[in-house]
């Protein structure tokens, strides 16, 4: 192994841990998804290794990430957000890999992917709007109908919503929805008083 890539395999290996245990699985609990982002960047990084030590076109290292970007993770339960850190992990993978002749740089765009994906997943900004599917046991011709109805059963503010499939037979109707939750008003609890905190001076 060469020193460059001697020092490019512990960056590579720090940076895909905060991303996979530090950040992912902190913030969503999924022991499955963390352990496949390490897998995969761990391989993305092997192979591009040994295509720069055989000197192998850089043409042929974007042919790989463009076969690997093509590999969708299908599954109900991987969302878009998933498929967002699965692609962090891969560049993460090929640019330390690859990028192991200049340090600079590679430390550098690895602290950009991870800082990003901090940052873009942060709960204040993640929380303030959700993503759900739907199927309403009523038809609603009327969109203005239809929204406020939504907000009646999500006691939410529907930022957007669109109608996915609409069954005349059994009166339902499918609607992809975004919103944003109201705040929960704190409730006091029958026959609790509240009593002030004494001032310190």
């Amino acid at each position: 192994m060469s020193l460059a890539l001697a020092l490019a395999l512990p960056v590579d290996l720090f940076a895909i841990t905060v991303l996979a245990c530090a950040i992912y699985y902190r913030r969503h609990r999924r022991t499955d998804l963390a352990l496949a982002y390490v897998a995969l960047n761990v391989g993305v990084f092997s192979v591009s290794a040994l295509m720069l030590s055989q000197q192998v076109s850089l043409g042929l290292a974007f042919g790989l990430f463009g076969v690997l970007s093509i590999l969708r993770l299908r599954s109900d339960q991987i969302s878009q957000r998933d498929v967002g850190y699965y692609f962090t992990a891969l560049a993460l993978g090929l640019i330390n890999g690859i990028g192991a002749s200049r340090p600079a740089v590679m430390i550098g765009l690895s602290v950009l992917l991870v800082a990003t994906m901090y940052v873009a997943d942060h709960p204040r900004l993640a929380n303030r709007s959700r993503h759900r599917m739907i199927v309403l046991d009523t038809v609603h011709r009327d969109e203005q109908r239809l929204r406020e109805d939504l907000e009646r059963r999500l006691d939410a503010h529907v930022a957007k919503f669109e109608v996915i499939d609409t069954d005349y037979v059994r009166e339902t109707m499918t609607v992809d929805v975004r919103f944003q939750p109201h705040a929960s008003p704190v409730r006091q609890i029958p026959g609790e008083r509240t009593v002030p905190l004494a001032r310190t001076r």
